[in-house]
């Protein structure tokens, strides 16, 4: 291991990267949903492919964004000035929506910092950009309704370049923008995320001159394995044992039945976590240095439910996420964020499961509701073992509202995307966050000015839902309400859970409030709908979302 002061100015060096890139992509983005909730993500790689650093940005994205960056190395010869985009979840995305570029980060004309050496004729480093758009095509405005099957889901792209040789490829940018509904939004949208990459790659360079390339390099290595490293000396802090949990899931949309999402966590013993500085370092091929020892912790899902018709499938890459956001929230926020960290953690997610489904499977809500109820059930076995250090069940949905229709102000389609937050679950020291966005998103809530100003919508409510926080030895966070009436006529569609069964309270903490969705028609009357429908509204009428609290923790005293 290198000098701890100079791999912490590398750790800072690259994390600043990204988050410079979340911040380019954030200014020149079009669409409110990257512009105002933040719907991005950025991260730096190594030359193998694996993440660095990662910007303080959508968790859901992260952890699965690594796969994206393999499935981009390899399908496509990458040269300088390339850029690959890609969007399938079967190779590496999430959900169609989520469109990823991957750039590979060529350095030139020096080696090891020195003049007049040859160049590297394989990309150093890569950086990726991932954003939600609004639309991506498919059946229902904002491609985010109840499907049945992915090529209903949107306009799916596997590895292609975008970008070659420093220009773009005219013909794949003109297939996706006809294949969608707001395509200037889209094209201004990728030009966002292009421009995070290029600023991602400029400062990788700026980086290697000023430090040579050789010491950039292996400054990533060493940061790959101190977050190993961090993450084994994590686990030993665990009992060794099997931790057992399982959740459910309301329905998948189209059977009106639970689907059940169930976990075990092997921990091993102690004889068999060593101390990473008991082990021998091997080289790689590249020359990165990786642990040599078996894995103390394995996540198996094993016994969830087979995959469904719905769109809640999730693919590998989303459980992986899910497990690699849980286990680094419970480090320090110092360590690191790189590849290594699931270095030490097996994850085994059936082929064929909700958790790893095959295609063509509908994966819209995979991404989005899933991997909340994946967190949930691996932190309710994780309070097993370690209970003061996990708290109760936040409110376990995206609360996915898509809106749609055509601008009376200009005569062409638009499409609304968010996601709206909900209680936090309460802690074995203090109350959980009421109105706030939690686990897998890490977004915000459109405000009301951008929100009316891009779209014929008009905000009517926007507050915290009253004791919808489970109550306990201490409360649950709130809810949010949030009461939107459309200007003209429009395709409103819900991709939402917690609906028939609130989140779980710990430690004799009561349930939060389970959430709940209302149509007000325009003669006042209101109506209950499910949580995964598509709806057609008139102008004038309105949706109202009464999002879940979050859990309680601990028994009430008295």
């Amino acid at each position: 291991m290198r000098d701890p002061i100079e791999l912490e100015v590398f750790k800072n060096l690259y994390h600043s990267i990204a988050e410079e890139m979340g911040a380019a992509l954030r200014r020149t983005s079009f669409s409110p949903n990257i512009k105002e909730r933040r719907d991005y993500s950025c991260a730096v790689f190594d030359s193998e492919g694996q993440v660095i650093a990662m910007g303080d940005h959508m968790p859901v994205h992260l952890g699965s964004m690594p796969m994206s960056v393999a499935a981009a190395v390899e399908d496509c010869e990458l040269e300088p000035g390339d850029v690959v985009m890609l969007n399938d979840p079967f190779r590496g995305g999430t959900h169609l929506p989520d469109i990823t570029l991957v750039m590979p980060v060529y350095v030139s004309g020096m080696r090891g910092g020195g003049r007049g050496r040859p160049p590297y004729t394989t990309p150093a480093f890569y950086v990726a950009s991932r954003a939600h758009h609004a639309d991506v095509g498919g059946t229902y405005p904002g491609s985010m309704g109840p499907c049945r099957e992915i090529y209903q889901e949107g306009f799916r792209i596997p590895p292609v370049k975008i970008m070659h040789d420093g220009k773009l490829v005219a013909d794949v940018l003109a297939l996706l923008l006809s294949n969608v509904r707001t395509p200037e939004e889209r094209e201004g949208d990728l030009g966002a995320q292009i421009a995070a990459c290029q600023t991602g790659a400029q400062r990788l360079r700026e980086s290697c001159a000023r430090y040579g390339i050789d010491r950039a390099r292996e400054a990533a290595a060493d940061l790959l394995v101190y977050s190993e490293e961090m993450m084994r000396a994590f686990l030993r802090t665990i009992p060794p044992g099997n931790y057992q949990a399982e959740d459910f899931l309301d329905d998948d949309g189209v059977d009106d039945r639970p689907v059940r999402i169930a976990v075990t966590i092997r921990v091993a013993g102690a004889s068999t976590r060593k101390s990473p500085v008991e082990t021998r370092l091997a080289a790689s091929p590249s020359g990165s240095r990786r642990m040599q020892q078996p894995a103390p912790v394995t996540i198996d899902f094993s016994g969830s439910d087979p995959q469904v018709q719905g769109a809640i499938n999730a693919v590998e890459a989303i459980t992986y996420s899910a497990c690699f956001y849980v286990f680094r929230c419970l480090l320090r926020e110092d360590v690191p964020a790189t590849s290594g960290l699931m270095r030490s953690i097996r994850v085994i997610a059936p082929l064929g499961t909700v958790v790893n489904a095959k295609p063509p499977a509908a994966v819209a809500g995979g991404n989005v509701e899933t991997s909340q109820r994946m967190v949930d059930v691996l932190l309710k076995a994780l309070a097993q073992a370690i209970p003061d250090r996990i708290p109760a069940a936040a409110a376990g949905t995206m609360n996915n509202l898509t809106i749609g229709g055509i601008d009376p102000r200009s005569g062409e389609p638009f499409a609304y995307y968010e996601t709206i937050a909900g209680g936090m679950g309460a802690r074995s020291t203090k109350n959980g966050v009421s109105g706030v966005h939690t686990h897998m998103t890490n977004s915000l809530n459109t405000p009301a000015e951008a929100l009316e100003y891009a779209y014929p919508i008009r905000l009517r409510q926007y507050s915290l839902r009253s004791k919808s926080g489970g109550t306990g030895l201490h409360r649950g966070g709130d809810g949010i309400v949030r009461e939107i009436e459309v200007l003209t006529d429009a395709q409103v569609t819900l991709l939402a859970d917690r609906r028939s069964r609130g989140p779980y309270g710990l430690a004799g903490g009561v349930d939060g409030a389970s959430g709940r969705t209302l149509i007000i028609r325009r003669d006042g009357s209101a109506e209950e709908i499910p949580g995964k429908i598509s709806v057609r509204l008139r102008s004038g009428e309105r949706v109202r979302i009464e999002s879940p609290g979050g859990g309680g923790w601990g028994r009430a005293n008295g």
